[in-house]
């Protein structure tokens, strides 16, 4: 049904809406199969809600979309919940208060807090099972070494040979182990993801490795100005949530797209000064992304 709401009702309740689509449905013919109860039911309206994959190695949002029906509070206020033209649907059920709606969201979050107070997460590759503090220890299927992400491609090292391109797809590769779950790791010191350093040093030999921000300024006193311009962009990216190891990660592996870009001549103060021109591009076009699409959305 197409309803024209009077203006005084846009600051009323969105409960008077749901009487009157019933009161209009009820007194039409189509109630001759079926007689609706307002008490009984509810309105509801599609949402778009960004998709977010879950990732604990790196941050990445696939940047979709996807339609979730919402339920409208009863004493939610029309106008600000309810869009000029919107399509809004009628549910079986019965309708919730925002007090009731805000006690239901805050109950989830108690539960999900208490979960993680009382349960650990199992530390093996690939195993995303959380069991209670101490045990019972469940079973678990693992891989045996870290993932590897390397330009587009993800897999593990230990099944290099199951390669997907997408976060989804790779977290569907099954564990090449099987055994119980444990909150003990057996190396501390091993790393928890590989780049593209790691497998040329596999193919190659280990190379003398590449020196991290915080050496590069130790040894090069009078050296490039972009050490600490990176250093001081390391901290600030790990204030926001970019862990450092993530944030080491792509540095190196646009330090050495400009060492391969040299022609060998190039010197650690002109692969750091490239490195830092070119993330400061990214940064600049990852944020004008995210400009448009906030004014897409508005």
């Amino acid at each position: 049904l197409k309803i024209t709401l009077p203006k005084s009702w846009k600051n009323g309740p969105t409960s008077k809406l749901l009487d009157q689509f019933v009161e209009t449905y009820n007194a039409s013919d189509l109630s001759e199969s079926l007689t609706l109860n307002a008490d009984e039911m509810h309105l509801a309206h599609k949402v778009k809600v960004e998709v977010q994959s879950e990732k604990t190695l790196t941050l990445t949002l696939t940047g979709e979309e996807e339609l979730k029906m919402i339920s409208l509070a009863s004493d939610a206020i029309t106008i600000e919940t309810i869009e000029d033209r919107e399509a809004v649907y009628i549910m079986h059920g019965k309708s919730s208060t925002l007090a009731e709606v805000q006690a239901a969201k805050q109950e989830i979050i108690d539960r999900k807090k208490e979960e993680m107070a009382n349960t650990v997460a199992c530390v093996r590759f690939g195993c995303k099972t959380r069991f209670p503090k101490g045990g019972p220890y469940p079973a678990c299927c693992y891989h045996k070494a870290p993932p590897v992400f390397h330009e587009t491609a993800k897999f593990w090292s230990c099944c290099p040979n199951k390669k997907a391109y997408d976060w989804e797809e790779f977290q569907l590769i099954k564990g090449c182990m099987t055994g119980r779950c444990t909150d003990v790791k057996d190396n501390e010191e091993e790393k928890q993801f590989l780049g593209g350093c790691d497998l040329r040093d596999a193919l190659h030999g280990e190379s003398e490795p590449l020196k991290s921000i915080d050496d590069f300024n130790k040894a090069q006193a009078d050296g490039s100005d972009a050490a600490p311009v990176l250093q001081r962009l390391r901290g600030v990216m790990k204030e926001i949530g970019v862990e450092n190891e993530l944030f080491d990660q792509v540095l190196d592996g646009i330090r050495n797209e400009a060492g391969d870009g040299g022609g060998g001549d190039s010197t650690e103060e002109d692969e750091l000064a490239a490195a830092t021109s070119e993330l400061g591009k990214k940064l600049k076009a990852a944020m004008k992304k995210i400009a448009v699409d906030q004014l897409r959305i508005k």
